[in-house]
């Protein structure tokens, strides 16, 4: 079993820069990646989007990168192209005296203005080829995932070893159930005959036909056998999930739904304070299983 909540930090270097590595994940309903990469290295983000499409099939993850080279620039850092600079500011300057012979005062612009001009910034970036960079980087990114997979299976075999005692809990509980029903009975044939008992001595206007619908339908109204048979059988098929090896959150999310709905009508068929504790037990349990079912990919 594998959980969505992991993480792993990892350092490397080559071709004269150097990087850090920073991927966490939470649980999710789907598979959502976040990723904050150098956009001045072509082509990264796709290929380490398609590589975490393949290692990941749910949950939040994020994954920041950042490089650095070794003059201590990183990726971040402004590249101001000198040549291009120098000529936006001439440029400037003559649309300044342009303007100002013709009588047009113009509002002096900031540096922040200059630096937004083409070419300026990341012309030496774009210059640059990162193509054995980007290779570097997917060289590395098998490590990373390494350790990220093997936190999420700890915390997997974790979840799997408190899942596994709720089940147990909860076949547990069934089978208290199964045999309170048993004790039940007694009480509730008891019970029916002292009703039967008033009514016809009331009245002799009771047809038996009527009469025995009814109590047909009482019966199955509180009968809970169905119910005690398919908590086993979701029982069986949430151990089956936990064994398989495969990711199972989807299919454990939906038996807890069905978990769920079980044990509510368990708790409306009851009929006797005994069942309805064991209900209640079960319907805390199968919460509480829900909530750890969360964080299962």
């Amino acid at each position: 079993m594998i959980s969505m909540t992991g993480f792993a930090a990892r350092r490397g270097a080559g071709g004269g820069y150097s990087w850090t590595w920073d991927l966490r994940s939470v649980n999710g309903k789907g598979l959502d990646l976040r990723l904050r990469v150098p956009d001045w290295i072509d082509g990264l983000e796709v290929a380490l989007r398609a590589e975490l499409q393949k290692a990941v099939t749910r949950g939040n993850v994020s994954l920041t990168l950042k490089v650095t080279q070794e003059d201590g620039r990183d990726d971040t850092a402004f590249r101001l192209n000198e040549a291009a600079l120098g000529a936006a500011l001439g440029a400037l300057g003559r649309v300044e005296a342009a303007a100002m012979s013709a009588g047009v005062t113009l509002r002096q612009p900031t540096a922040a203005d200059v630096l937004t001009l083409r070419g300026v910034i990341d012309a030496a970036a774009q210059e640059t080829d990162t193509g054995p960079l980007r290779q570097a980087l997917l060289a590395d990114l098998p490590a990373l995932l390494a350790d990220f997979h093997t936190m999420r299976g700890a915390e997997g075999r974790a979840l799997a070893a408190v899942l596994t005692a709720q089940l147990d809990r909860i076949a547990s509980l069934t089978a208290e159930a199964q045999a309170e029903t048993a004790a039940r009975a007694v009480t509730q044939a008891d019970t029916l005959r002292e009703a039967v008992a008033r009514v016809v001595g009331a009245t002799d206007a009771v047809d038996p036909g009527r009469l025995a619908q009814e109590l047909a339908l009482l019966a199955v109204k509180t009968d809970i056998t169905e119910e005690l048979d398919r908590l086993a059988a979701h029982v069986s098929a949430a151990r089956a999930h936990l064994a398989e090896g495969q990711p199972a959150g989807r299919k454990l999310d939906f038996l807890m739904q069905e978990f769920m709905r079980e044990a509510n009508t368990l708790c409306s068929k009851a009929q006797s304070l005994a069942l309805t504790r064991i209900g209640l037990d079960l319907k805390t349990v199968i919460d509480q299983m829900r909530e750890q079912v969360q964080n299962v990919e």
